[in-house]
């Protein structure tokens, strides 16, 4: 919300049906641009699960042993469940999040921090449950090439994926993960999209900034920070539930607190933020990338199609 909106002249409010496709679209962009760091960030939080030792101890290492295994574009391997992703889950998130902004803003003021948390996290949960089958389809397939070639799944695509899931385990499998899917989902969006609203609220108020690409930028980088550190130790239970298989119809965890319990005791406390500096090298970029490709589509949408030139880019 621009920090120029006077109560008395509000802009013109962009359709939701806009702004759910732009949140899908600006998501899917960042995701062509940082679909190897969350390939690196998926490997290295299943490296050492199971006792195992550590198969890759540092983000270099994986990179270095990813393109050694499997070539350059091994990297990308999972980019059609990444972009599906992106097409459920952002679409439904951001617009979710956008159009209650805009609901419980009051006379062109932005609500408080708590309120926006409290968006984000619904905007997060409703996003999380559309979004879980792609989720499930992302995960196996970046964390196929670390196991033999005898126990690897092999999907050719995100479809053949989620039709090969629900033919050999079941639809219900589609949604395993779902509840700390969800959980990450409302922890990742709260500090995302409040920590973004608010700390480009804050720059506004300052005379160092207007509501340009810079500014947007500045507080992207900001809301990456502390979303990464407050998300991970959810993201790693996801990650493991999501990968996991049943042997003998007993699965490996019980649960997200489970995973948990298990990480801290066999690999150490730290080991919850394992994959710190891909997590964060992925989810930095990733949330600059859709802020800005979301912020620069809403400004065009309003120069040019509402004929409104008074805004920034509005509704965060």
């Amino acid at each position: 919300m621009s920090a120029s909106n006077s109560p008395s002249k509000q802009p013109v409010q962009i359709p939701k049906s806009i702004r759910f496709l732009f949140g899908g679209t600006a998501g899917m962009g960042a995701t062509l641009f940082v679909q190897p760091l969350d390939l690196i960030k998926n490997r290295m939080q299943l490296s050492g699960e199971g006792g195992k030792a550590r198969e890759h101890k540092t983000s270099f290492h994986a990179i270095k042993s990813i393109v050694k295994k499997e070539g350059l574009f091994g990297l990308y391997t999972g980019l059609s469940a990444g972009l599906l992703r992106q097409a459920s889950y952002t679409t439904v998130r951001m617009g979710v999040y956008t159009s209650l902004f805009e609901t419980v803003s009051k006379d062109g003021k932005p609500p408080n921090f708590f309120m926006k948390a409290t968006i984000g996290m619904t905007a997060g949960a409703v996003g999380a449950f559309f979004g879980t089958p792609a989720e499930i389809s992302l995960i196996r397939m970046t964390a196929d090439g670390r196991l033999p070639v005898a126990e690897q799944r092999g999907y050719k695509n995100v479809f053949d994926a989620l039709i090969r899931i629900t033919r050999e385990e079941g639809v219900l499998t589609l949604w395993r993960g779902c509840i700390p899917t969800i959980g990450r989902a409302m922890v990742v969006n709260a500090a995302q999209l409040a920590s973004y609203s608010q700390a480009k609220q804050f720059l506004l108020s300052t005379s160092y900034f207007n509501d340009n690409i810079m500014c947007h930028f500045a507080a992207s980088m900001i809301s990456g920070l502390i979303t990464t550190a407050a998300s991970m130790p959810v993201d790693i239970a996801k990650t493991r539930i999501q990968n996991m298989k049943v042997i003998d119809g007993k699965p490996e965890y019980r649960g997200a607190l489970d995973v948990l319990v298990k990480v801290v005791r066999n690999e150490g406390l730290f080991s919850l933020w394992k994959g710190f500096t891909p997590y964060y090298a992925r989810l930095g970029p990733h949330t600059v990338l859709t802020f800005i490709f979301l912020e620069q589509m809403n400004q065009f949408y309003r120069a040019y199609v509402l004929q409104d030139k008074s805004s920034g880019g509005g509704g965060l």
